[in-house]
């Protein structure tokens, strides 16, 4: 541990895990805890949890957990260190100066070599578009319209065309391959001549930059007609392109009322030449709800300016739901007859780009829009199809007023009786209920693997003991620490109990004392067993009685197979017929 427990404690206590996480993620309240899509894996339920009374988080679907630290560290991709400090600085805590552990030393040292090797990637990428060997490159960002300025400003750059020339530089420098494999700048696998190629060569580079201007990875883009079009770096210890949005690092600090998302980098390059210096881009793949969270750390709204063709169209109307997730107010900008902001602010310019921001259309209408040109409205029975499709998506609103807001402009928009539209809504609500509730977190389809059923018994005996802290004084009487054999389970055990001899029962600050990653998703997984709620008082306890018994049988077990002498070979025998009377009440 490289800070006083006392002082890990102190930090975690005062970062509330409701406060830190909803900052990420849209939660909404169910019980004693919250509820929201899981930012560490894909799925439409949602089965990520918060419970502020155990200031935890888990998913029922992928099994990430923790307390704040932990999720710092998984949404971050921070190491233990560096979200202890975020957690310090956020709470205004000052840090003692203390020695890094070895491992943790380790690991911060890599992360700072791959920042110092891509920094320097960064700039020998500029200087080669800067010399006599980058003019084709800078000519191409010349007949883009981009200026010195906006080159400068997004530290723009040019990968020369032979393959090996970046791989040449870094080990002139005296880099060893073994840092060099790291940064995903190189390719080390089915290279021409059996040599080590660069990953980019004869493209404009793009240094991708996280929101404190580090650079983290690269985009690369061909002058001509080559395949692929645009390549990015591959993940690494530095780069989660899920998490990530180009030009995010400039935009964050805008001021400005809303967010742009864009397809590519040069539309963010463009908008941002023009003044909307609040434009972003997801990194070559699909908007993540990662991405959407990390923009509702930096607004409220986010504009949607992918390209106006049938691919873009189909892109926007993905990320409207995922947006939404994340509580960000969505519309949509219409660009047409052009095909993206590139395009448009060449033709147009900036200020009739800021008239389609000013028109731009609600998110729900926009769906609405596209989902029309699928129906005749001049056919009956086709337009009432597309008025009960509406219904349908109009139901899903949680809130009545909203549900009658969009029934208005509806009616409105389509000429069609506002009280008709709201019968229509009513008869579809009353077939699956107007408000869809959080329920419990559904099974998710996740894989993971099928827990031993001891070991699944002793996590449910340490989630019960928290969650009933009364429990215990009954439960001591046949379980002790010693009878949770996983050395894990052991450790969580020994320091749950005397948390619970003490009085201060307190889940959280045990998986504090743990550094790693993992072992914090383990001892949260401890604490999140699944107890049925739909079994009467009756059936609860005698399934209490039965995971105690489960519990202590392998513990005697385990003990009769490793016995030293005859005196524990009597406590044990004495121990089995205790075994056969357990019997504790609710």
């Amino acid at each position: 541990m490289f800070y006083p427990e006392e002082v890990i404690e102190e930090i975690r206590s005062r970062n509330d895990i409701f406060d830190v996480i909803s900052g990420y993620v849209k939660l909404q309240k169910k019980g004693s805890s919250y509820f929201g899509l899981c930012p560490f894996h894909n799925e439409k339920s949602g089965s990520f949890s918060v419970a502020p009374h155990k200031q935890m988080y888990y998913c029922f679907g992928c099994g990430a957990g923790g307390n704040v630290i932990t999720f710092i560290m998984e949404y971050e991709n921070f190491t233990f260190v560096e979200a202890v400090k975020l957690l310090a600085d956020r709470a205004g805590i000052k840090l003692p100066e203390v020695e890094y552990s070895e491992e943790n030393r380790r690991a911060f040292d890599l992360k700072s070599k791959l920042f110092e090797i891509n920094k320097l990637a960064a700039t020998y990428f500029y200087h080669q578009l800067q010399i006599e060997n980058g003019k084709k490159a800078k000519d191409y960002l010349s007949n883009r319209e981009l200026s010195d300025e906006t080159i400068n400003q997004f530290g723009l750059g040019y990968s020369n065309m032979y393959s090996d020339d970046l791989y040449k530089y870094f080990k002139s420098k005296g880099y060893q391959d073994d840092i060099l494999k790291e940064t995903g700048l190189f390719s080390y696998e089915n290279s021409y001549n059996s040599g080590v190629n660069d990953k980019f060569w004869n493209r404009i580079i793009f240094p991708i930059m996280d929101v404190n201007n580090k650079v983290v990875g690269f985009g690369g883009r061909v002058m001509g007609d080559a395949k692929p079009k645009y390549l990015n770096s591959p993940e690494t210890k530095l780069f989660d392109k899920s998490r990530n949005l180009y030009g995010l690092n400039i935009a964050r600090i805008s001021r400005k009322p809303n967010l742009i998302i864009c397809e590519g980098y040069m539309d963010v390059i463009s908008l941002h030449q023009a003044g909307f210096n609040q434009a972003v881009a997801s990194l070559g793949t699909a908007l993540t709800l990662g991405q959407a969270s990390l923009m509702k750390r930096y607004a409220n709204e986010v504009l949607i300016t992918y390209d106006s063709d049938e691919a873009g169209v189909k892109a926007a109307l993905r990320s409207i739901p995922i947006l939404k997730a994340a509580g960000l107010t969505t519309r949509v900008i219409d660009m047409r007859p052009y095909k993206d902001p590139d395009e448009f602010i060449k033709a147009l310019g900036a200020e009739a780009f800021q008239e389609r921001i000013d028109k731009a259309m609600n998110s729900f209408m926009y769906e609405i829009a596209t989902m029309q040109l699928e129906y005749d409205l001049k056919d009956p029975e086709s337009k009432t199809k597309f008025f009960n499709e509406i219904s349908k998506r109009i139901v899903e609103f949680p809130e009545e007023l909203e549900r009658n807001n969009y029934i208005e402009a509806v009616a409105d928009n389509y000429m069609i009786s506002v009280d008709s539209l709201r019968k229509m809504v009513a008869n579809y609500g009353n077939m699956v209920g107007i408000v869809k509730n959080i329920g419990e977190p559904k099974k998710s389809t996740f894989k993971k693997e099928k827990e031993d059923g001891v070991k699944k018994a002793q996590k449910i005996l340490l989630t019960w003991m928290i969650n009933d802290v009364p429990l215990f004084q009954k439960i001591t009487k046949y379980v002790s620490p010693e009878d949770f054999i996983e050395p894990l389970f052991h450790d969580v055990a020994n320091k749950l109990f005397q948390q619970l001899e003490s009085g201060n029962v307190n889940p959280a600050s045990i998986i504090s004392t743990y550094e790693s990653e993992e072992e914090h998703k383990e001892v949260a997984a401890l604490f999140n067993s699944e107890l049925s709620d739909e079994l009467n008082d009756n059936e609860m306890e005698k399934a209490l009685n039965e995971t105690i018994f489960k519990v202590k049988k392998n513990s005697l077990e385990y003990k009769s197979r490793n016995v030293n002498n005859m005196e524990e070979l009597k406590n044990i025998a004495k121990e089995k017929i205790l075994l056969q009377n357990i019997h504790v009440e609710l």
